[in-house]
């Protein structure tokens, strides 16, 4: 039988909606996929609305391994948001081919919106265009354009007012939904050095900058206060970048390969990185740490490591780190699956869209259908 002469086809619209307010908002993300006219149902602003009232889901989302997005084998990747449901053990996708944008490459999220760079359909290549999006209810926003530069060392990052940041070594810039008039704010930045992994929390950046020299890293905590960085009149930041540093904090830079910042619980930071063997150049890691810092405290304490029998797929392979919470992701090159830090226990996560060999990184993505770009 043909979907076109299906008896569902026949029921009214208002009981269709009523059919399917009973679904979790997990099963209607899925319904969505089944077929057009479920697709149609589950999108139409008179269901949104009847179900507005539902709880998010908070979602672990990948960004497509690297920026040549007009390569073929990414294209699928590039033109979906695919995201994983850690308590579901299920992988979904959302497509983004509302977006009137070519190769669209999420980076971020904040309070059910994304954020992804897209070319301009006028001018492909030379100016990007960071497009604010929510792919439930497949609306977007697009901010002012900047050059193409910004989205290839800029860093993007968003804090829980839909503030938005693009960070680089040299120069900041900064937007608010609230300022009018409704454009970007320029400031330099200062950084000793290109800032690895920046995270906001509450109203404060954080990075980690290498101070050390071309032979040997040496990493450093500074943050920045967002409303020290913001002088609307001057339109100039001073630098206003902090070293934090504590004498009762030791070695605890020096112990981490290639250490990366994570968002925690509340005010907290979580430090991920190789455990040194050795203080010599080049050498190997005993296993992934979790570090926690408590911004109140500013005192650390071990989070967990790495199981060996799982870090014998990462001790010899590049990774990438992701996530946010009690949760984090590990993406390692030719490893074929994710790594997830789940609540205080580890497991794989298996079916990883793409041929599962590439370096991913990605997001904490909170789905919610009331939020608004």
């Amino acid at each position: 039988m043909k979907m076109e002469d299906s008896p569902i086809n026949r029921l009214p619209e208002d009981t269709l909606h009523q059919i399917f307010s009973s679904l979790s908002l997990r099963q209607i993300m899925i319904c969505r996929s089944v077929c057009k006219l479920f697709n149609h149902i589950l999108t139409s602003s008179s269901f949104m609305h009847l179900i507005s009232s539902r709880s998010h889901l908070n979602l672990l989302a990948l960004r497509p391994p690297h920026h040549h997005y007009n390569l073929n084998r990414h294209v699928s990747l590039s033109t979906s948001l695919h995201v994983y449901d850690p308590d579901q053990n299920q992988w979904l996708r959302f497509n983004l081919d509302f977006l009137p944008f070519r190769y669209p490459h999420p980076v971020a999220s904040s309070l059910g919106l994304v954020y992804l760079w897209a070319d301009s359909p006028d001018t492909p290549g030379s100016n990007k265009s960071l497009i604010v999006c929510n792919p439930l209810t497949r609306q977007y926003r697009v901010l002012p354009q900047l050059g193409s530069a910004w989205s290839r060392h800029g860093s993007v990052l968003v804090d829980s007012r839909n503030r938005v940041m693009v960070l680089t070594e040299l120069a900041a810039l900064y937007f608010s939904f609230s300022q009018k008039p409704q454009q970007w704010l320029k400031f330099s930045s200062n950084l000793p050095s290109k800032p690895r992994s920046p995270i906001v929390i509450s109203n404060s950046v954080f990075a980690l900058c290498d101070v050390g020299s071309p032979w040997r890293s040496k990493w450093k905590l500074f943050s920045c206060a967002v409303k020290s960085m913001l002088n609307l009149n001057l339109n100039v930041m001073n630098n206003n970048w902090e070293c934090l540093e504590r004498h009762e904090w030791g070695d605890i830079f020096d112990i981490m390969k290639r250490p990366r910042l994570i968002c925690g619980n509340g005010n907290k930071i979580l430090m991920i990185g190789g455990l040194k063997s050795s203080y010599s150049l080049n050498q190997s890691c005993l296993t992934i740490l979790i570090l926690m810092l408590d911004l109140e405290t500013m005192e650390w304490e071990e989070a967990t490591r790495m199981p060996e029998e799982m870090h014998r797929w990462f001790q010899d392979s590049k990774f990438k780190v992701f996530g946010g919470g009690n949760r984090v992701c590990f993406s390692g090159k030719k490893v074929g699956r994710l790594a997830l830090w789940d609540c205080c226990e580890w497991r794989w996560i298996d079916g990883v869209p793409g041929n599962g060999d590439e370096l991913f990184r990605g997001f904490i993505f909170e789905a919610r259908l009331t939020a608004v770009p």
